[in-house]
């Protein structure tokens, strides 16, 4: 779940949500009935669409055996205790194993298609055995993971179902702050609940996300309604419940929602990629109104030529940025002629873009306008569809060493390489019998974790593994891997 204080001075964690209201206009037969101004707004055609759509997610993470490091108080005592050698004796570590207790939470996802498609956010699924859907009709299923993403904390999966609830979607750049919101989700235990509010802003980022731009809105939101439904009065989906802000843990303010256009882009790569494709602009930067802030704090006056926009801290080599010229203290101020004016609209454009899309970029540089063309590019500097890699990739066969190897070669983890075929394994000069303990730093116990590890770095910027081992002879030995070789 996650959590945020007001002004991100406390510890940042996650909670799960729920979100507004939405008003409703009667439409029957030909007659268009509208409510009074000052009378209560009718939610509940909305509610009657949306309820049936929405369903309580049970996560659960089974009991495992891990490896932790314990203080050992008398481990150095009879070696040194009174520091004789230059060391006394402090106490050391032990290596014990420990048996991890089954974790279960829950959380809530809408149903997108009739077939079982079902939204929720990437951390209501993150590290599941088993994923339990219950249906607003208490039908059970058992759910896959299609894919996931981090950055937008985001995740598709699916049911074995039939002429399923599937709600509507709308384009949530239609909403508009003050208009009425319903959310939807299952908050604290208590199933298919509706709380509702207005959409309070749009296009905020709380830092949360590598890709964020948040509807807000001031419906009570609580834990487990992560991964629910915000919608408009007619019950159309505009949002996924994703964050509380809040100091305690519980709802005090705000909440914040993952709008459709962003949903609906990665939605679709996760089901033709299983990733999802993210163009990159190839520039760091912010807000221009908190850059000057920041600059009258420490007594500088800047003039950029605009106060509002996205202002350019960096360019990255060969990135789209630096194909159009794009400069620090540059100031972005419009994509395709849509007008941009802070950090989180720029993202909400380009999380619907796929490298090689063409767009045209209007900045400020020197205070005079440019409009340039540029194609995008992947992480990787190309325009090609970046898909996960899976261990075949290496080349190779794997198992979990042994007791036996453990104690002989003074180690605690790895996996034994016990066969390699054509692949980049080989191509790298790895061979049969070396033990890979870590890849990019990461430790390497099974081959689960291998295989998240190599799917991680395929899609990454370098695409390289950095594998660090040992022989059977006790020797240590040090890879880079290419993947896209």
């Amino acid at each position: 779940m996650k959590k945020y204080s007001k002004y991100l001075l406390a510890a940042m964690c996650v909670v799960a949500l729920a979100f507004s209201a939405g008003s409703f206009i009667k439409v029957n037969a030909a007659q268009t009935v509208v409510t009074a101004p000052g009378q209560p707004v009718d939610l509940t055609y909305a509610a009657e669409k949306a309820l049936p759509t929405v369903v309580h997610i049970k996560y659960v993470q089974n009991s495992k055996v891990k490896t932790v490091e314990v203080q050992d108080p008398f481990s150095d005592f009879f070696s040194d205790p009174f520091g004789f050698f230059g060391n006394p004796g402090q106490g050391g570590t032990q290596k014990r194993q420990v048996q991890t207790p089954k974790k279960t939470a829950t959380g809530s996802g809408v149903i997108i298609s009739a077939d079982g498609y079902i939204v929720t956010n990437n951390h209501v699924v993150e590290g599941a055995d088993e994923l339990t859907v219950t249906l607003n009709d208490n039908r059970e299923f058992s759910a896959r993971i299609i894919g996931t993403d981090k950055n937008t904390d985001l995740a598709l999966i699916k049911i074995d179902g039939k002429n399923l609830p599937a709600i509507t979607i709308a384009n949530s750049d239609n909403i508009k702050v003050g208009e009425w919101v319903l959310a939807v989700g299952n908050p604290l235990g208590l199933n298919n609940t509706v709380t509702a509010g207005i959409v309070s802003a749009k296009a905020r980022s709380l830092g949360a996300n590598g890709v964020e731009s948040f509807i807000q809105t001031d419906a009570a939101i609580n834990a487990g309604n992560s991964g629910g439904a915000l919608v408009n009065t007619r019950g159309e989906l505009v949002g996924i419940n994703a964050m509380l802000f809040s100091q305690t843990g519980t709802n005090i303010g705000y909440g914040f929602a993952i709008p459709t256009t962003i949903m609906n882009k990665v939605v679709a790569d996760l089901k033709e990629y299983g990733t999802v494709q993210r163009a990159l602009l190839g520039i760091m930067g912010g807000d221009v109104h908190n850059f000057i802030d920041k600059q009258k704090e420490e007594g500088k006056e800047v003039d950029l030529g605009a106060i509002e926009g996205v202002y350019v801290e960096k360019v990255e080599e060969d990135g789209a940025g630096a194909d159009a010229g794009l400069e620090k203290g540059d100031v972005i101020t419009a994509v395709d002629g849509k007008k941009v004016t802070k950090m989180a609209e720029l993202q909400e454009i380009m999380a619907n873009k796929r490298p090689g899309d063409k767009i045209s970029l209007t900045f400020l540089h020197n205070k005079k306008s440019n409009t340039k063309t540029v194609t995008l590019k992947n992480a990787q500097g190309t325009t090609k569809v970046v898909k996960q890699a899976d261990l075949d990739v290496l080349g190779g066969n794997f198992r979990e060493i042994t007791a036996d190897q453990k104690k002989q070669l003074e180690i605690n983890n790895g996996l034994e390489v016990i066969k390699v075929n054509n692949g980049a394994l080989k191509k790298a000069g790895i061979g049969k019998g070396f033990i890979i303990q870590s890849i990019n730093d990461e430790v390497v116990k099974t081959i689960d974790d291998l295989q998240n590890i190599v799917k991680e770095a395929s899609t990454s910027k370098d695409a390289v593994l950095f594998i660090k081992g040992i022989w059977p002879t006790g020797k240590r030995a040090y890879f880079a891997v290419p993947l896209n070789e």
